[in-house]
């Protein structure tokens, strides 16, 4: 899995939760509203199920999740184990 492939489909995702709002991959989509809490759920979901990983207690760190970037090293770095 590469970088930009998984960049690619995360954010394929994550589009249409933007409000149409271009967002670069280090921007925390989760402080500027675009998306909540309950969407975190969803996007751990989307993680598992795309990337065919299974996350675990130490993977659910929010960073991993606020951001692009966040979203493609935890998925690179798990797909690598």
């Amino acid at each position: 899995m590469t970088h930009d492939d998984a960049r690619s489909r995360i954010r394929e995702f994550l589009n249409p939760h933007l409000a149409g709002q271009t967002v670069a991959d280090s921007d925390d989509i989760f402080a500027l509203g675009y998306v909540n809490s309950l969407f975190a759920m969803q996007l751990a979901l989307f993680v598992e199920k795309e990337f065919a990983l299974t996350l675990g207690p130490a993977d659910m760190d929010f960073d991993n999740f606020r951001t692009v970037d966040g979203l493609v090293r935890l998925v690179t770095s798990r797909a690598a184990v």
